[in-house]
């Protein structure tokens, strides 16, 4: 006698659920993959913001000597784009992990933070479709809530843009990840959720 199942439902049964696994499965890594590529977009974005804020206050340095420039400034710029270059080769590694996100995040602030004290008033603001910001609107009426615009050096809205789709990336692989049955694949394959640059 065999071990094996005569039954036909069971068979078709099996069949089901072993092509609903493998789709599960595909569209999972579907989005994660598309995750990872608007990490690599985003990741080129944030390197050519570190350039142009590396590049512009090394000319600074040049043309007005050290002297005339506030020190603890131009050092604590100069430290956090060292910092942030840091943090993008870690985040490199691993985007999709959510403790390196927040450190890139972090790193990110800072640079910001310090350029905006170093040049007030050279930033820009742009929405996620690249549209330059607008200040938000004083009645009680909000729109859908969005991460808001980070202040970024480079006049150009590569950056933002970028990092609008990577998060709106990252909250399609959670909600999927969320769902009930990708939840059995995804922790069968131990797929973790990841984290917007915020």
């Amino acid at each position: 006698m065999s071990a094996l199942p005569d039954s036909i439902y069971w068979w078709v049964g099996a069949a089901v659920l072993l092509f609903w696994f493998v789709g599960a499965n595909n569209r999972l890594m579907r989005l994660r993959s598309a995750a990872l590529v608007a990490y690599t977009t985003m990741d080129a974005a944030l390197v050519k913001q570190l350039d142009y804020v590396h590049s512009r206050s090394t000319r600074a340095l040049a043309v007005s000597g050290v002297a005339k420039l506030d020190v603890n400034v131009e050092s604590s710029l100069l430290s956090s784009v060292a910092q942030m270059s840091a943090m993008l080769a870690v985040t490199r590694l691993r985007p999709l992990e959510p403790s390196r996100i927040a450190s890139l995040g972090t790193a990110l602030h800072v640079m910001l933070n310090a350029w905006e004290r170093m040049y007030p008033g050279e930033v820009l603001r742009f929405d996620a479709e690249g549209t330059l910001s607008m200040p938000a609107p004083l009645s009680g009426e909000l729109a859908a809530p969005q991460a808001s615009p980070f202040a970024w050096p480079e006049p150009s809205a590569a950056a933002e843009i970028a990092r609008g789709h990577f998060n709106d990336a990252v909250h399609a692989y959670n909600r999927a990840i969320g769902q009930f049955p990708a939840l059995i694949v995804a922790w069968a394959f131990r797929l973790r959720r990841a984290s917007p640059l915020v």
